[in-house]
């Protein structure tokens, strides 16, 4: 099989699939990632942003904002990205690095990138991607955010920032008071691991009480897993939780986003 044979192979396998196939084989990511088209906004400070953009088969739809790990824009996220489209949203993946990259395993690397993300930048951007997609002319009006570690926790920021219709939060900080979190719109998601050192019960049942101060919906999930319990590609990867949480997602986003 010559180069083209392969690549051509490997994108048909890419584009049938299950998720946790493709997230699990950076082959099968990177085929479907490339099917994504870049896109470039500008924020209100005047920056330029760029984030990675799936179409829905059919439109009008709702839009999906994916907030990605401390690892950066990866191809695991843009394949995320790609399966929210394939589920009937405009499903868009920012980059909170200009483009910077930690490859798999590098701790160090990316914590050094998170730590350079300045916190009135990363809510400029998250803010004018919002707007953009609650304007896209393929949209609906209504947006969700979804995000995973250093990304869950700004999936929260972001709703903050820029009230959207419904919240998802995997494995993320969740360390807002009352008053920040009564500019909530829409509803809270969130799915946590009972192993997970940092993200851990004191602080989601803090979460849970200012959620309830705020008087602003929020439904918790415990899993008997990890911190990234949801990522194939990863030694914390728990199969069966990853699985679960996605579904809830799904059912979550639909209700919120599609009813």
């Amino acid at each position: 099989m010559n180069e083209l044979s392969r690549r051509t192979f490997v994108k048909g396998v890419a584009a049938t699939a299950p998720l946790a196939l493709v997230l699990g084989d950076p082959r099968l990511a990177a085929a479907v990632a490339a099917g994504l088209e870049t896109v470039t906004i500008s924020t209100a400070d005047g920056r330029k942003v760029k984030g990675a953009l799936a179409m829905p088969a059919k439109t009008p739809a709702p839009a999906v904002l994916l907030i990605h790990e401390w690892w950066g824009l990866n191809d695991q996220i843009k394949s995320v990205a790609a399966e929210f489209a394939k589920l009937g949203y405009v499903a868009l993946a920012l980059d909170l690095y200009d483009g910077k990259l930690a490859k798999d395993g590098d701790r160090e690397t990316a914590s050094n990138y998170r730590k350079a993300v300045k916190d009135a930048d990363a809510t400029a951007t998250i803010a004018a991607w919002v707007k953009w997609l609650k304007k896209h002319n393929k949209g609906n009006g209504k947006v969700g955010t979804i995000g995973w570690c250093f990304g869950g926790g700004w999936s929260l920021n972001a709703s903050i920032a820029e009230p959207v219709d419904a919240t998802v939060v995997y494995y993320g900080a969740v360390t807002r008071k009352a008053d920040d979190l009564k500019k909530l719109k829409g509803p809270v998601l969130g799915h946590f691991g009972t192993k997970d050192q940092n993200i851990n019960k004191p602080m989601v049942d803090g979460f849970e009480a200012e959620m309830k101060k705020a008087g602003k919906p929020f439904a918790n999930h415990w899993y008997e897993a990890d911190h990234a319990f949801a990522n194939p590609t990863g030694n914390r990867y728990n199969e069966a939780n990853a699985k679960l949480s996605w579904q809830r997602t799904q059912e979550f986003f639909a209700k919120h986003l599609k009813g």
